[in-house]
Protein backbone atom coordinates (compact mmCIF):
# COMPACT_ATOMS: atom_id res chain seq x y z
CA UNK A 1 0.00 0.00 0.00
CA UNK A 2 2.06 3.30 -1.53
CA UNK A 3 1.39 6.35 -0.73
CA UNK A 4 0.80 8.15 -3.31
CA UNK A 5 -0.25 11.84 -2.85
CA UNK A 6 -1.38 13.74 0.12
CA UNK A 7 -4.31 16.28 -0.32
CA UNK A 8 -5.82 18.98 1.72
CA UNK A 9 -9.18 20.42 2.09
CA UNK A 10 -10.32 22.99 4.63
CA UNK A 11 -13.85 22.76 5.93
CA UNK A 12 -15.80 25.94 8.25
CA UNK A 13 -18.58 24.14 10.59
CA UNK A 14 -20.94 25.75 12.74
CA UNK A 15 -21.90 25.35 16.36
CA UNK A 16 -25.35 25.25 18.35
CA UNK A 17 -24.16 28.27 20.07
CA UNK A 18 -20.91 29.96 20.74
CA UNK A 19 -18.38 28.41 22.72
CA UNK A 20 -16.89 30.37 25.64
CA UNK A 21 -14.11 29.29 27.58
CA UNK A 22 -11.46 31.42 29.98
CA UNK A 23 -8.92 31.24 26.55
CA UNK A 24 -11.72 32.09 23.58
CA UNK A 25 -15.14 32.09 22.15
CA UNK A 26 -15.90 29.91 19.25
CA UNK A 27 -18.65 30.63 16.76
CA UNK A 28 -17.42 27.94 14.31
CA UNK A 29 -14.78 25.37 13.98
CA UNK A 30 -12.42 25.43 11.08
CA UNK A 31 -10.91 22.00 9.90
CA UNK A 32 -8.10 21.12 7.99
CA UNK A 33 -8.92 17.64 6.33
CA UNK A 34 -5.88 15.38 4.98
CA UNK A 35 -6.53 12.97 2.65
CA UNK A 36 -3.86 9.95 2.23
CA UNK A 37 -3.95 8.38 -1.26
CA UNK A 38 -2.40 4.87 -2.15
CA UNK A 39 -2.91 2.42 -4.96
CA UNK A 40 -5.52 0.25 -2.85
CA UNK A 41 -7.02 2.95 -0.46
CA UNK A 42 -7.75 6.18 0.90
CA UNK A 43 -7.01 7.42 4.52
CA UNK A 44 -8.55 10.49 6.02
CA UNK A 45 -7.11 12.54 8.58
CA UNK A 46 -7.85 16.11 10.41
CA UNK A 47 -6.33 19.12 12.07
CA UNK A 48 -8.07 22.06 13.56
CA UNK A 49 -6.35 25.56 14.33
CA UNK A 50 -5.63 26.29 17.92
CA UNK A 51 -3.48 28.87 18.65
CA UNK A 52 -3.71 29.40 21.90
CA UNK A 53 -3.25 26.20 23.03
CA UNK A 54 -1.40 24.39 20.34
CA UNK A 55 0.12 27.65 18.34
CA UNK A 56 -1.00 26.55 15.24
CA UNK A 57 -2.86 28.01 12.64
CA UNK A 58 -4.90 27.51 9.28
CA UNK A 59 -1.51 28.78 7.68
CA UNK A 60 1.10 27.20 9.67
CA UNK A 61 -0.87 23.79 9.30
CA UNK A 62 -1.06 23.47 5.72
CA UNK A 63 2.45 24.76 5.40
CA UNK A 64 4.26 22.16 7.84
CA UNK A 65 1.41 19.62 5.53
CA UNK A 66 3.66 21.26 2.36
CA UNK A 67 7.00 20.37 3.83
CA UNK A 68 6.00 16.87 5.62
CA UNK A 69 4.61 15.65 2.33
CA UNK A 70 7.23 14.69 0.15
CA UNK A 71 9.22 12.86 2.60
CA UNK A 72 6.00 10.90 3.05
CA UNK A 73 5.30 10.15 -0.24
CA UNK A 74 6.33 6.85 -1.48
CA UNK A 75 6.66 4.79 1.50
CA UNK A 76 4.75 1.78 2.16
CA UNK A 77 1.92 1.38 5.39
CA UNK A 78 3.37 -1.87 5.88
CA UNK A 79 6.47 0.15 6.81
CA UNK A 80 4.25 1.57 9.52
CA UNK A 81 7.05 2.24 12.22
CA UNK A 82 9.31 3.92 9.26
CA UNK A 83 6.76 6.79 7.97
CA UNK A 84 5.69 7.55 11.55
CA UNK A 85 9.17 7.91 13.16
CA UNK A 86 9.94 10.45 9.92
CA UNK A 87 6.94 12.24 10.36
CA UNK A 88 7.57 12.72 14.30
CA UNK A 89 11.57 13.59 13.28
CA UNK A 90 11.31 15.97 10.30
CA UNK A 91 10.17 19.03 11.95
CA UNK A 92 9.68 20.29 15.44
CA UNK A 93 6.58 20.98 16.69
CA UNK A 94 3.42 21.75 14.10
CA UNK A 95 1.70 18.90 16.27
CA UNK A 96 -1.62 19.92 14.91
CA UNK A 97 -0.19 19.05 10.99
CA UNK A 98 1.57 15.68 12.53
CA UNK A 99 -1.73 14.96 14.29
CA UNK A 100 -3.54 15.04 10.87
CA UNK A 101 -1.10 12.91 8.86
CA UNK A 102 -0.69 10.51 12.00
CA UNK A 103 -4.58 9.89 11.95
CA UNK A 104 -4.59 9.74 8.17
CA UNK A 105 -2.01 6.98 8.46
CA UNK A 106 -3.94 4.63 10.75
CA UNK A 107 -6.88 5.03 9.24
CA UNK A 108 -4.85 3.54 6.42
CA UNK A 109 -3.13 1.42 8.82
CA UNK A 110 -6.40 -0.08 9.40
CA UNK A 111 -7.71 -0.46 6.39
CA UNK A 112 -4.48 -2.61 5.19
CA UNK A 113 -5.52 -5.04 7.75
CA UNK A 114 -9.18 -4.84 7.27
CA UNK A 115 -9.91 -3.88 10.97
CA UNK A 116 -11.12 -0.76 13.04
CA UNK A 117 -8.01 0.90 14.89
CA UNK A 118 -9.24 0.33 18.01
CA UNK A 119 -9.28 -3.08 17.70
CA UNK A 120 -5.43 -3.35 16.78
CA UNK A 121 -4.99 -1.05 19.40
CA UNK A 122 -6.08 -2.92 22.12
CA UNK A 123 -9.62 -3.29 21.78
CA UNK A 124 -10.50 -2.82 25.47
CA UNK A 125 -13.90 -1.94 24.88
CA UNK A 126 -16.63 -1.55 21.76
CA UNK A 127 -18.37 1.89 23.46
CA UNK A 128 -17.85 4.89 25.42
CA UNK A 129 -19.48 7.20 27.46
CA UNK A 130 -18.60 11.41 26.86
CA UNK A 131 -19.30 13.94 29.64
CA UNK A 132 -21.17 17.23 27.89
CA UNK A 133 -19.48 20.70 27.92
CA UNK A 134 -20.91 23.62 29.55
CA UNK A 135 -19.75 26.42 28.33
CA UNK A 136 -18.50 29.93 30.10
CA UNK A 137 -21.85 32.31 30.85
CA UNK A 138 -23.47 33.72 33.13
CA UNK A 139 -24.63 31.56 36.36
CA UNK A 140 -27.88 31.20 35.04
CA UNK A 141 -27.22 30.58 31.57
CA UNK A 142 -24.77 28.02 32.85
CA UNK A 143 -27.37 26.72 34.95
CA UNK A 144 -30.08 26.64 32.24
CA UNK A 145 -27.75 24.30 29.91
CA UNK A 146 -26.50 21.87 32.29
CA UNK A 147 -30.07 21.17 33.03
CA UNK A 148 -30.88 20.81 29.60
CA UNK A 149 -27.66 18.59 29.32
CA UNK A 150 -29.17 16.54 32.06
CA UNK A 151 -32.17 16.36 30.71
CA UNK A 152 -31.15 14.93 26.96
CA UNK A 153 -29.57 11.86 29.08
CA UNK A 154 -26.06 13.47 30.20
CA UNK A 155 -24.93 12.56 33.59
CA UNK A 156 -21.08 14.03 33.57
CA UNK A 157 -20.83 17.73 33.01
CA UNK A 158 -17.70 19.28 32.14
CA UNK A 159 -18.05 22.74 33.03
CA UNK A 160 -15.85 25.69 31.87
CA UNK A 161 -14.52 28.63 34.39
CA UNK A 162 -11.07 30.49 35.29
CA UNK A 163 -12.29 34.27 34.41
CA UNK A 164 -13.51 35.27 37.82
CA UNK A 165 -13.21 33.07 41.08
CA UNK A 166 -15.60 34.22 43.03
CA UNK A 167 -18.25 34.03 40.00
CA UNK A 168 -17.13 31.09 39.29
CA UNK A 169 -18.17 29.87 42.63
CA UNK A 170 -21.39 30.98 42.00
CA UNK A 171 -21.75 29.67 38.71
CA UNK A 172 -20.63 26.12 39.94
CA UNK A 173 -23.76 26.82 42.74
CA UNK A 174 -26.30 27.70 40.66
CA UNK A 175 -25.45 24.49 38.51
CA UNK A 176 -25.35 21.86 41.59
CA UNK A 177 -28.88 23.70 42.32
CA UNK A 178 -30.52 23.36 39.03
CA UNK A 179 -29.26 19.68 38.53
CA UNK A 180 -29.23 18.07 41.84
CA UNK A 181 -26.65 15.84 43.47
CA UNK A 182 -26.52 12.70 41.13
CA UNK A 183 -24.70 14.35 38.18
CA UNK A 184 -20.93 14.09 38.22
CA UNK A 185 -19.14 17.65 37.50
CA UNK A 186 -16.05 18.27 36.71
CA UNK A 187 -14.63 21.68 35.98
CA UNK A 188 -12.04 23.04 33.36
CA UNK A 189 -10.45 26.45 34.22
CA UNK A 190 -8.49 26.57 30.51
CA UNK A 191 -4.94 27.95 33.25
CA UNK A 192 -7.40 30.60 33.83
CA UNK A 193 -6.35 31.16 37.48
CA UNK A 194 -2.85 31.61 39.68
CA UNK A 195 -2.29 28.49 42.02
CA UNK A 196 -3.52 29.90 44.94
CA UNK A 197 -6.55 31.04 43.66
CA UNK A 198 -7.18 27.73 42.32
CA UNK A 199 -6.40 25.98 45.47
CA UNK A 200 -9.03 28.81 47.25
CA UNK A 201 -12.01 28.19 44.51
CA UNK A 202 -11.67 24.56 44.85
CA UNK A 203 -11.96 24.84 49.14
CA UNK A 204 -14.85 27.03 48.89
CA UNK A 205 -16.86 24.84 46.34
CA UNK A 206 -16.11 22.16 49.03
CA UNK A 207 -17.49 24.50 51.56
CA UNK A 208 -20.44 25.32 49.82
CA UNK A 209 -20.74 21.20 48.83
CA UNK A 210 -20.84 21.80 44.99
CA UNK A 211 -19.29 18.51 44.67
CA UNK A 212 -16.70 18.60 41.99
CA UNK A 213 -14.88 15.76 41.39
CA UNK A 214 -12.01 16.80 39.44
CA UNK A 215 -10.17 19.91 38.00
CA UNK A 216 -8.42 20.38 34.92
CA UNK A 217 -5.41 22.03 34.13
CA UNK A 218 -6.11 25.11 37.13
CA UNK A 219 -3.08 27.14 36.15
CA UNK A 220 -0.58 28.20 33.63
CA UNK A 221 0.28 24.88 31.16
CA UNK A 222 4.05 25.83 32.02
CA UNK A 223 3.74 26.08 35.61
CA UNK A 224 4.45 23.24 36.44
CA UNK A 225 5.27 23.80 40.20
CA UNK A 226 1.97 26.14 40.57
CA UNK A 227 0.16 22.72 39.29
CA UNK A 228 1.75 20.72 42.06
CA UNK A 229 1.22 23.05 44.59
CA UNK A 230 -2.61 22.70 43.33
CA UNK A 231 -2.28 18.93 43.38
CA UNK A 232 -0.51 18.64 47.23
CA UNK A 233 -3.29 21.21 48.70
CA UNK A 234 -6.72 19.78 47.44
CA UNK A 235 -8.72 16.65 47.89
CA UNK A 236 -9.66 16.56 44.79
CA UNK A 237 -7.90 15.27 42.09
CA UNK A 238 -5.88 17.80 39.15
CA UNK A 239 -5.78 16.33 35.48
CA UNK A 240 -3.01 17.88 33.35
CA UNK A 241 -4.08 19.15 30.19
CA UNK A 242 -1.69 22.25 28.68
CA UNK A 243 0.78 21.06 30.78
CA UNK A 244 0.95 17.84 28.57
CA UNK A 245 1.76 17.91 24.72
CA UNK A 246 4.30 14.95 24.43
CA UNK A 247 5.99 12.12 25.95
CA UNK A 248 8.71 13.88 27.96
CA UNK A 249 5.94 16.56 29.52
CA UNK A 250 4.38 13.76 30.56
CA UNK A 251 7.14 11.84 31.89
CA UNK A 252 7.60 15.29 34.02
CA UNK A 253 4.52 15.65 35.16
CA UNK A 254 4.87 11.94 36.43
CA UNK A 255 8.28 12.38 38.00
CA UNK A 256 7.26 15.48 39.81
CA UNK A 257 3.41 14.06 40.74
CA UNK A 258 2.48 17.30 39.54
CA UNK A 259 -1.17 16.01 38.74
CA UNK A 260 -3.44 13.40 39.20
CA UNK A 261 -4.24 12.80 35.64
CA UNK A 262 -2.86 13.23 32.15
CA UNK A 263 -5.56 14.46 29.56
CA UNK A 264 -4.14 13.41 26.15
CA UNK A 265 -5.37 15.35 22.94
CA UNK A 266 -3.96 14.22 19.33
CA UNK A 267 -3.54 18.10 18.11
CA UNK A 268 -1.29 18.20 21.47
CA UNK A 269 0.82 14.98 21.15
CA UNK A 270 0.94 14.86 16.90
CA UNK A 271 -1.58 11.48 16.60
CA UNK A 272 -1.99 8.42 18.12
CA UNK A 273 1.56 7.52 17.71
CA UNK A 274 2.88 9.69 20.38
CA UNK A 275 -0.51 9.71 22.35
CA UNK A 276 0.00 5.69 23.12
CA UNK A 277 3.57 6.45 24.40
CA UNK A 278 2.04 8.95 27.21
CA UNK A 279 -0.87 6.22 28.13
CA UNK A 280 1.94 3.66 28.65
CA UNK A 281 3.97 5.77 30.69
CA UNK A 282 1.06 6.85 32.81
CA UNK A 283 0.14 3.26 33.30
CA UNK A 284 3.57 2.49 34.81
CA UNK A 285 3.54 5.35 36.91
CA UNK A 286 0.06 4.08 38.20
CA UNK A 287 -1.35 7.09 37.08
CA UNK A 288 -4.82 7.53 34.85
CA UNK A 289 -5.90 8.91 31.52
CA UNK A 290 -8.70 11.05 29.99
CA UNK A 291 -8.71 11.27 26.37
CA UNK A 292 -10.45 14.88 25.15
CA UNK A 293 -9.83 16.55 22.02
CA UNK A 294 -9.85 20.25 20.75
CA UNK A 295 -13.06 21.62 19.25
CA UNK A 296 -12.56 20.02 15.98
CA UNK A 297 -14.10 17.42 13.44
CA UNK A 298 -15.33 14.53 13.85
CA UNK A 299 -12.22 12.67 11.48
CA UNK A 300 -9.88 14.09 14.68
CA UNK A 301 -12.66 13.26 17.21
CA UNK A 302 -13.26 9.45 15.84
CA UNK A 303 -9.25 8.96 16.14
CA UNK A 304 -9.21 10.12 19.35
CA UNK A 305 -12.73 7.85 20.60
CA UNK A 306 -10.65 4.38 18.80
CA UNK A 307 -7.50 5.39 21.32
CA UNK A 308 -10.37 5.72 24.64
CA UNK A 309 -12.31 2.35 23.26
CA UNK A 310 -8.11 0.59 22.75
CA UNK A 311 -6.85 1.31 26.20
CA UNK A 312 -8.07 0.28 29.81
CA UNK A 313 -5.76 2.83 31.54
CA UNK A 314 -8.04 5.74 30.03
CA UNK A 315 -11.04 6.26 32.34
CA UNK A 316 -12.31 9.78 31.34
CA UNK A 317 -13.83 10.82 27.92
CA UNK A 318 -14.44 14.25 27.17
CA UNK A 319 -15.38 13.55 23.19
CA UNK A 320 -18.40 15.52 23.17
CA UNK A 321 -17.55 18.00 20.09
CA UNK A 322 -19.57 17.04 17.26
CA UNK A 323 -22.53 16.94 19.77
CA UNK A 324 -21.87 20.66 19.97
CA UNK A 325 -22.03 21.49 16.30
CA UNK A 326 -25.13 22.38 14.10
CA UNK A 327 -24.24 20.39 11.33
CA UNK A 328 -22.19 17.26 10.13
CA UNK A 329 -20.05 17.31 6.95
CA UNK A 330 -18.08 14.23 7.03
CA UNK A 331 -19.72 10.47 6.17
CA UNK A 332 -18.92 8.44 8.73
CA UNK A 333 -16.57 7.43 12.01
CA UNK A 334 -18.18 7.55 15.51
CA UNK A 335 -22.07 7.84 16.31
CA UNK A 336 -23.31 9.19 19.50
CA UNK A 337 -26.90 7.61 21.29
CA UNK A 338 -27.32 10.32 24.23
CA UNK A 339 -23.77 10.19 25.80
CA UNK A 340 -22.90 6.90 24.79
CA UNK A 341 -20.22 6.93 21.74
CA UNK A 342 -21.48 3.90 19.33
CA UNK A 343 -18.59 2.74 16.69
CA UNK A 344 -18.81 1.08 13.03
CA UNK A 345 -16.58 -1.80 12.14
CA UNK A 346 -15.84 -0.81 9.52
CA UNK A 347 -11.80 -0.99 8.15
CA UNK A 348 -9.87 1.88 10.25
CA UNK A 349 -11.72 4.76 11.67
CA UNK A 350 -14.82 3.91 9.12
CA UNK A 351 -14.64 7.18 7.09
CA UNK A 352 -14.18 6.67 2.94
CA UNK A 353 -16.98 8.38 1.20
CA UNK A 354 -15.97 11.79 1.51
CA UNK A 355 -17.26 15.07 2.47
CA UNK A 356 -21.33 15.08 2.31
CA UNK A 357 -23.03 17.55 0.84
Amino acid sequence: MKILDIRTDQLSIGLNKPFKTALRTLYHIEAIIVEIVTEQARGYGAASPTAVITGDTNSSILGAIDFIRPLIIGKDVSNFEDILTTLNKCIVGNTSAKAAIDIALYDLYGKLYNAPVYRLLGGYRNKLKTDITISLNTPDEMAADSLKAVNEGFDNLKVKVGKDSDLDIRRMQAIRKAVGDKVKIKVDANQGYEPKEAVYVIKRMEQKDINIYLMEQPVHGKDIDGLKFVTNNVNIPILADESVFSPADAMNIINKRAADIINIKLMKTGGIYNALKIVSLAETAGMKCMIGSMMESNIGVTAAAHVGAAKKNIIEVDLDVPLLCSESQLVGGISYHKNNILFNQESGFGFGKGLSS
